[in-house]
């Protein structure tokens, strides 16, 4: 994991301005599927540099966005300059440092591929979810991980490549339904190649009692 923070810090400087089909993909795919859903209080995992964070804020009264890389987080800081937005430097794999019963929404984008053990993060997002609350997951597909692709960026015109774990949809879906989500929705979206899909979508709900 100490890997893959040192690289996510190398490349946050660059991360919002090289050409990143997956990173653009994923910010449509996030405002076209929760456009439509009213929600007042966010936690963010794996916030990154604040790109989705951008849009988040401007829909919700509170936000809270975690991420492991520090470089990352301060450039998120920088960029998004309200008091509604907080960034609070955690490593998901451990305990978060947030309230239970807390929110309307919380999103994973782009995270979970370097998450070996998705029930942690689906146990505690559930504890983190209001009863009614919704959790939108957006990561890369499974069919273009089998197909090769990673995380990957040029520091020094030499490339880096992100260690990932190989997810499918149905592991996705098992450990968030093992931890008492229901899903909603699922989608896959497709960028310029229609042959195999960039990202997919996920939608759950924490049901009320």
């Amino acid at each position: 994991m100490n890997k893959v923070i040192d690289k996510y810090n190398s490349w946050a400087f660059q991360y919002d301005i090289n050409n990143n089909p997956t990173r653009d993909l994923d910010r449509i795919a996030t405002k076209e599927s929760l456009s439509g859903i009213d929600f007042f209080k966010v936690l963010e995992l794996g916030c990154g540099t604040g790109k989705n964070s951008e849009w988040l804020i401007t829909k919700a009264d509170r936000l809270i966005g975690l991420d492991f890389s520090k470089n990352m987080l301060d450039l998120a800081k920088n960029k998004i300059k309200s008091d509604k937005a907080t960034f609070i430097k955690t490593d998901l794999n451990e305990n978060w440092p947030i309230k239970d019963n807390s929110f309307d929404l919380v999103t994973i984008n782009l995270t979970l591929e370097h998450i070996e053990k998705l029930d942690h993060i689906f146990n505690s997002l559930f504890k983190k979810l209001k009863e009614g609350g919704k959790c939108f997951v957006s990561e890369l597909h499974p069919k273009k991980q089998l197909a090769g692709s990673k995380a990957r960026f040029i520091d020094n015109g030499e490339e880096v490549t992100l260690d990932a774990f190989q997810h499918t949809e149905k592991d996705y879906v098992q450990s968030a339904e093992k931890s008492g989500l229901n899903l909603l929705a699922k989608e896959d979206w497709y960028d310029e190649r229609k042959d195999i899909p960039r990202l997919i979508t996920l939608l759950f709900e924490k049901s009320k009692n």
